[in-house]
């Protein structure tokens, strides 16, 4: 209602009103004197609806009218009853014959005035052109149709569900087809599952004028001025250690936010927001760096601090309808209605209070003063009328405070202004017009989107796998554990068998060293027991008589010589160590430490002298030692970036995510389709009895500067058979010293001039960026590589030319229509040069002894065509030696030239039928 009075003044809205009263005679007219139709009940009805005054009009007549039309038999609805009567335009008999479009109408208008068993229908609902075409398609199918049921119909399926839709409420089905509404119904996103999408990473509350970082990460404005404060107090903490202890520390004021609203919207002033108080002269620096949260780098604010960031007017406007989105869940309830209170349908903002639609009609009768009252839906928030102005969300160039940004910097990526371009920082940048930037990145959004979108079937898909492969997770993995423990109880029971078997051996070796040495204490005692036998021996040695003397002392004698003897053999019964029971338990302690489980495999190692990159990666691997067999392995790799692109600067999707290959059953397997000078990192392991072994260390490959040139030795360029010597495949040329140039040297007295034989490449390349590799044998006395092109290659096939190699100390000239490079005797001599136009890795060109570079194992070249520029790398670590320009006038070719012994061997295409296993 206050949409149309802002467009509408009250006079035209009360003849609107007045004709489309006039319009009702038992149902609707479309206008004077035109029969009522079906239709009109939910047009001219949703259009009083829509003006407030459809209360007015007579209900029961246009009920009455509207179930007139439907057919008992069949249930549709028509566009006038039987008995309506005839016109020049209608046939008589009338044939009146329900059809979709009428039907729909029919259930729209009864659903209007409150049919019971109806859904509320929203009385701004608008059928498009091409919904509406659709429909009548759909009615002259029916129409065309003969003796087939309606039950039976696809089209009716495709109506009972617009019906279906009608009478929840979803308003805007219509905008598609039928067909494509049942395909859009999963693809709107509720507001409120972008909710974390909306949260500050700071505050963790909804963004509240939101700033946009450098890195484009958005930051409320109070967070950002918070980070700077604590910032800025640590660096006074560490600046003012020659302060006095006592200086009270002044905060910084919070600027109100109309100030925020004029310096983010305009630019600010040239000072900060969050730091009016700082001075240029201050003794502690200013400080303009935060960390951002959600990329965790540095941000440096610059000069002028946060009037130099953009407010996200969007980002703002989508969490205001996420607001009231929020706000609209919660059901309202009429104030006027007595227990038990309606949900309410409209809120007067100058009554202040919400009504159902009974009591707003009760309350605001037409005809009256209040019947002019703003009314707004459900809501709580009644704001005063002069607090809702309309602002306009411009964004104001931050350096240029009055300019309007009309531009987009393609370098630093943000709005500018056109003074930006033309005398300020953004004058060298590459810019766009904001129209441009505007389509283009909403075009690539929009695809992001759909490409999104489109996948949500699958991503289902994938969820439901990985919900299996939780429940399989969680199942294996109690099966796991189970076993386990079994066999960890088994080793206990083990070890405590062993442990009695051991102590019951300690115990019984114990016991019978014990009894032994108790049997030799007791027969030692026994001899201290005998001591009366010395006094009786005494005794006896006093006998005079010697008769009596030896018949005693014989026997006495025989006892005594035994206590003798064992005095003089004194050894123990037995031996108190238990050496023997001591346990060794460091090999059983090892085997128990490198317990694993059986089935997994040790780790593979990428093979780094079997493996290279060239058109394709060829990556091998050396299978573990422990000669068991494996069921396959699976490689993986990603992408890193340039080799100077940090980390952070990755673009691309695929970009630092790893990507698997299919199983490879061998100890090889080739990569394809990898981006051109980018450095990639690459894994494998091992599976055995689906159980995978831990990773290979990750080896890291650079791919070449630019697509593989794939060319062989050309046969036919005319180079000298006797001193070339090219193989079948044509892909090696190996210089020797033939019979016929030995005995032409011997001839010639005074010196001889010893010319190159080249050969170059069967093909040519006129277009495009290309490159190749070969291998120079390090025995190769002289050979030059580069390029020629072909006029002048007919100079150096041409012998009554003159035409002379040139000396390595010479200078080559700017752009020249070839580039050579020489290389022999294990080295590599950069040419000497005299202009900008060439550049290498070592310190000053004209340095003989920095012109030397020892011979790489392969080298690489790569031709520039449109950018007229040769580059010479080296292959296996793709390090650019040397790059130069060169006069691309016409076709270039692979050019060598060889004197002496040598041999050059061109790098071979990686095919994957080669690696088949």
């Amino acid at each position: 209602m206050g949409r149309l009075e802002e467009a509408l003044s009250q006079r035209e809205l009360d003849r609107i009103r007045r004709w489309c009263i006039m319009r009702q005679q038992s149902g609707f007219q479309g206008r004077p004197n035109k029969p009522v139709d079906t239709c009109y009940s939910f047009w001219v009805g949703a259009t009083l609806e829509l003006l407030d005054v459809f209360q007015y009009t007579n209900f029961d007549k246009n009920r009455s009218f509207i179930l007139s039309t439907q057919d008992r038999l069949v249930g549709g609805f028509a566009k006038w009853p039987d008995s309506h009567p005839a016109e020049k335009f209608v046939p008589w008999p009338p044939q009146v014959q329900i059809d979709p479009l009428h039907a729909y109408l029919g259930l729209c208008g009864l659903s209007l005035i409150g049919e019971p068993s109806l859904r509320k229908v929203h009385p701004a609902l608008n059928i498009t052109q091409r919904a509406f075409q659709h429909v009548q398609q759909l009615q002259q199918t029916w129409r065309d149709s003969t003796g087939s049921s309606m039950s039976d119909s696809e089209d009716m399926t495709e109506f009972a569900s617009i019906v279906e839709r009608i009478e929840r409420g979803e308003a805007s089905i219509f905008s598609l087809t039928m067909s494509e509404m049942r395909r859009s119904s999963t693809l709107a996103v509720p507001i409120k599952n972008i909710e974390r999408e909306l949260i500050c990473p700071i505050c963790k509350e909804l963004f509240t004028h939101p700033l946009i970082l450098p890195c484009q990460h958005s930051v409320c404005h109070k967070c950002v001025r918070e980070l700077l404060m604590l910032n800025h107090e640590d660096s006074f903490d560490a600046g003012s250690e020659c302060s006095l202890p006592g200086s009270p520390r002044s905060r910084v004021p919070s600027p109100s936010m109309e100030r925020l609203d004029r310096l983010v919207r305009s630019g600010g002033s040239r000072g900060s927001i969050s730091s009016p108080g700082w001075r240029r002269g201050s003794v502690t620096p200013r400080v303009t760096t935060i960390p951002c949260p959600g990329c965790q780098h540095d941000i440096d604010l610059g000069e002028r601090g946060i009037s130099m960031l953009f407010r996200n007017f969007t980002l703002e406007n989508i969490v205001e309808r996420y607001r009231q989105a929020a706000r609209a869940a919660i059901a309202i309830m009429c104030n006027i209605c007595k227990p038990p209170q309606q949900e309410a349908t409209k809120s007067c903002m100058d009554c202040k209070a919400s009504y159902c639609n009974e009591c707003f009609k009760l309350h605001h009768p037409w005809g009256t003063p209040k019947a002019q009252h703003e009314y707004v839906g459900p809501t709580t928030n009644f704001r005063p009328k002069a607090s809702i102005v309309c602002h306009c969300l411009v964004l104001m160039c931050p350096e240029h405070e009055m300019e309007k940004v009309n531009m987009y910097c393609e370098v630093c990526r943000r709005p500018v202004c056109h003074l930006c371009k033309l005398g300020g920082s953004h004058a060298n940048h590459k810019v766009t017009s904001m129209s441009s930037a505007y389509k283009i990145l909403k075009e690539k959004l929009a695809k992001s989107i759909h490409y999104l979108i489109s996948k949500e079937d699958q991503v289902r898909t994938q969820i439901t796998d990985l919900d299996l492969l939780i429940n399989q997770t969680e199942e294996n993995g109690q099966l796991a554990e189970r076993q386990a423990n079994e066999h960890f109880e088994r080793l206990f029971e083990t070890l405590q068998e062993r442990k009695s078997e051991m102590l019951r051996s300690i115990e019984q070796s114990r016991n019978r060293r014990l009894d032994q040495l108790k049997a030799q204490v007791e027969e030692y005692q026994g001899m201290l027991e005998n001591s009366g036998l010395v006094g009786y021996a005494q005794e006896v040695l006093k006998e005079t008589d010697q008769s009596c003397f030896v018949q005693t002392a014989k026997q006495l004698h025989i006892r005594i010589q035994k206590a003798t003897e064992s005095l003089r053999t004194f050894h123990p019964a037995s031996d108190p160590c238990f050496d023997e029971f001591v346990l060794n338990t460091s090999r059983e302690e090892t085997l128990l430490k490198e317990m694993c489980f059986g089935g997994v495999p040790d780790p593979p190692l990428i093979d780094l002298s079997n493996s290279r990159v060239y058109n394709e990666a060829s990556i091998c691997w050396r299978l573990s030692d422990d000669h068991l067999p494996t069921d396959h392995h699976v490689l993986e790799y990603r992408r890193l970036g340039g080799p100077s692109q940090s980390p952070s600067q990755e673009d691309g999707e695929d970009s630092g995510v790893w990507r698997a290959t299919d199983r490879v059953y061998g100890p090889s397997t080739v990569v394809c389709d990898l981006e051109p000078d980018s450095l990639y990192s690459f894994r494998v392991r091992s599976c055995r009895n689906s159980m995978f072994s831990p990773h290979s260390p990750e080896v890291t490959f650079h791919t070449p500067p630019a697509p593989a040139f794939g060319f062989l030795f050309s046969d036919k360029c005319g180079f000298s058979t006797e001193r070339l010597i090219l193989n079948k495949r044509r892909d090696t040329v190996e210089s020797v010293a033939s019979m016929a140039f030995l005995l032409a040297a011997e001839r010639v007295q005074t010196g001889s001039y010893i010319g190159l034989d080249y050969i170059i490449g069967d093909m040519g390349i006129s277009q495009g960026r290309h490159y190749w590799a070969f291998k120079v044998e390090p025995y190769s006395y002289m050979v030059k590589v580069g390029v020629a092109s072909d006029s002048k290659l007919l100079e150096w096939y041409d012998h009554d030319s003159g035409h002379d190699s040139g000396s390595e100390e010479a200078c080559y000239e700017l752009s020249q229509p070839f580039i050579l490079l020489t290389v022999g005797m294990g080295k590599l001599f950069i040419p000497k040069t005299s202009s900008s136009s060439a550049s290498t890795v070592n310190a000053s060109s004209g340095d003989p002894g920095n012109r030397v570079l020892p011979m790489p194992q392969r080298l690489g070249v790569c031709l520039d065509y449109e950018e007229c520029r040769v580059y010479f790398y080296d292959a296996d670590t793709m390090r650019c030696l040397y790059e130069r320009q060169v006069d691309c006038s016409g076709t270039m070719y692979p050019a060598f030239g060889l004197m002496g012994s040598g041999k050059v061997q061109l790098e071979e295409f990686i095919t994957a039928k080669r690696l088949t296993f």
